[in-house]
């Protein structure tokens, strides 16, 4: 099995281990603030989720924003 270096990606496969990033980054950062408002702060269900979605969105802009650089 051969190790493929970052500098051997071709433009499809760097597009996608960034995509890969930013949804990793992205899913982590719902799913800590929804377990945390849920179980730890007692929030509603409502509640935790709409600030899972709120979280989750800005993880995604800062992900894109560092991919980026």
């Amino acid at each position: 099995m051969k190790r493929v270096r970052r500098g051997d990606l071709t433009g499809s496969a760097e597009a996608m281990r960034h995509w890969r990033y930013i949804a990793l980054h992205t899913v982590t950062a719902a799913a800590f603030i929804f377990l945390l408002q849920r179980y730890a702060l007692s929030a509603s269900l409502d509640s935790s989720l709409l600030w899972a979605l709120t979280f989750g969105g800005c993880a995604a802009g800062l992900a894109y924003m560092q991919s980026n650089r």
